[in-house]
């Protein structure tokens, strides 16, 4: 592939969302090119705020602060909601664990909704204060701005404009709070905060990180460190989203290094997974055929829970 960026592209959700058609269609242009060479893409002026992302982040660092018998009582052994501990999850195909422990947020729905018959209810801790206010609220924006994306992707797919938006809509898509602890004396050498992977699902929308770590593989093997102001959005392409496009735009392995010397200290982080909703049928595009689909077909709920079960959240 020639290559079009040096620099993983940063683009203007405004300009997509208040823009002309002109630039619509530069973004929409950009949103793909960045996708299939880095995997990834850098989002500035979206709507989720700045006091959001500050109460969030104080609020995963409050709770990580709190006593590991506490933070227990909601572990789940599937990991789909609440608390998993330090070190249980490790990367596809990894025999060593992650250097992190984690929370997940799913999809909030009232008692008696047919969504309680597919998805587990998330649980909330009693502190720190707000913590359900705050991380709803975050998930609402999150999802808004990766619907808003995938929006934004359908044309340069030759599929119609709410195609994924159909399918994410109602989705199994999950806020994850992530805490990397400072790595401790003694730790299992072949260990890293977090190995390199791809992530499951359609997109991932990052919340920049307050510290550096994360490293992306780019098309030449090289790894390539991603960075950008706090504020900003980092997306990337999961397998989901490789799978129904044939590998047109591929999964990026990405990997959050160890800290060195007097930077190892605690790192936090919180990427939204936006998946389809459960029964979406992963079906290799028309588009993308090419010579013939590399996969079969397979429901997003089969494949979730195929790789569930690789890493290391599912019996």
């Amino acid at each position: 592939m020639a290559r079009k960026y040096d620099r993983v592209p940063e683009l203007s959700l405004k300009a997509y969302t208040d823009g002309d058609l002109a630039a619509r269609r530069e973004f929409e242009e950009a949103l793909y090119e960045g996708f299939k060479y880095f995997g990834f893409i850098i989002l500035k002026d979206h709507k989720v705020s700045h006091d959001l992302l500050k109460r969030a982040y104080d609020k995963s660092a409050e709770f990580f602060a709190l006593p590991e018998d506490y933070k227990n009582q909601f572990f789940r052994k599937d990991g789909q909601r609440g608390y998993t501990p330090f070190g249980r999850e490790h990367a596809k195909d990894s025999k060593h664990p992650d250097l992190k422990e984690f929370w997940h947020v799913g999809r909030e729905f009232e008692p008696g909704s047919e969504l309680e018959k597919i998805y587990p209810s998330n649980m909330w801790p009693d502190k720190p204060q707000s913590f359900r206010d705050t991380f709803l609220e975050l998930y609402d924006a999150l999802e808004e701005a990766g619907l808003v994306m995938l929006e934004a992707l359908a044309p340069s797919l030759d599929v119609p404009r709410d195609f994924f938006r159909k399918m994410a809509t109602n989705g199994n898509s999950i806020l994850r709070l992530l805490h990397y602890p400072p790595v401790p004396e003694g730790v299992d050498p072949g260990s890293i905060r977090a190995a390199a992977h791809e992530d499951i699902n359609l997109i991932t929308i990052l919340v920049a990180a307050n510290g550096a770590g994360l490293q992306l593989l780019d098309r030449e093997g090289k790894w390539l460190p991603v960075e950008t102001d706090a504020d900003n959005l980092i997306v990337d392409a999961g397998d989901m989203l490789a799978r129904v496009c044939n590998d047109v735009i591929p999964a990026t392995t990405h990997r959050v290094v160890n800290p060195e010397g007097a930077t190892n200290e605690s790192r936090y982080s919180m990427p939204f997974f936006m998946h389809p909703h459960s029964e979406a049928l992963l079906s290799c595009l028309d588009s993308c055929k090419g010579n013939g689909a590399k996969y079969p077909d397979i429901t997003a709920d089969e494949f979730l829970k195929q790789r569930l079960k690789e890493i290391g959240l599912a019996g």
